[in-house]
């Protein structure tokens, strides 16, 4: 019905506004992607088997858990585990463009990576998020082991099953992402006021016709907070 049927338009915009994001965010390059660090780059002495470790980046937050010996499982957007089997092929680090169509298609894997490979230059924070969860924290060897029995492919969704749903799995017993949240929490104080989306579409409006902004950058904020108005 077209009652449902708004709701899920405005999921489906939102998805595309963090994707979008999620992607600006990413090493920028043409053509050939840029190289992670060498090897030996981090100090992983001071990392444990379990630990959450968490890369902030410009607009988002990668998180990964430890396994030890310079490994760390993390989900990542992946289009490759839905078109084949081979490890091989999979295990190889993910380019953006394996990443947003992972992201479009919905599919991940949950890999293990190399610290370098893991935090592509950024820096670390470990067990950053033990203070939200205080006696919820999870055995160490218990953390590591749920993120070795979920790698794999995965479905994937970036609102409700991405990398930190994962590492809160599996470090606190719970999946939730914090990210998320804020983001969506953030909408929705934009969307109580009607005055408030008004008065962005007509900003928007007006900077396409007096700034000469592409369309396409400035339409999905535009309409996101109206189609989520109407769903509301």
């Amino acid at each position: 019905t077209m009652k449902n049927a708004v709701p899920q338009a405005a999921s489906l915009l939102l998805e595309k506004l963090l994707l979008l994001v999620h992607v600006r965010a990413l090493p920028a390059g043409s053509g050939a992607e840029a190289a992670p660090p060498a090897p030996g780059y981090y100090d992983t002495s001071c990392f444990k088997r379990g630990d959450l470790l968490e890369v902030p980046r410009t607009l988002f937050i990668h998180f990964g858990i430890y396994l030890g010996e310079n490994r760390v499982a993390h989900l990542m957007p992946d289009i490759l585990p839905a078109f084949t089997g081979d490890r091989r092929q999979i295990e190889q680090v993910v380019t953006n463009k394996r990443l947003i169509l992972g992201v479009i298609a919905r599919t991940a894997s949950i890999r293990v990576d190399t610290v370098e490979d893991f935090a592509y230059g950024g820096s670390i924070l470990v067990n950053h998020m033990d203070r939200l969860f205080q006696d919820q924290v999870l055995g160490s060897e218990e953390a590591a082991r749920r993120a070795e029995k979920l790698v794999g492919a995965t479905a994937y969704s970036l609102l409700w099953n991405n990398c930190e749903h994962f590492v809160t799995y599996c470090r606190y017993g719970a999946p939730v992402s914090f990210q998320t949240d804020k983001f969506c929490e953030t909408v929705k104080m934009i969307i109580r006021d009607q005055r408030s989306v008004l008065a962005s579409v007509l900003v928007g409006l007006a900077s396409i016709v007096c700034l000469g902004l592409a369309p396409s950058t400035t339409l999905p904020t535009i309409l996101i907070p109206f189609f989520l108005w109407m769903a509301g």
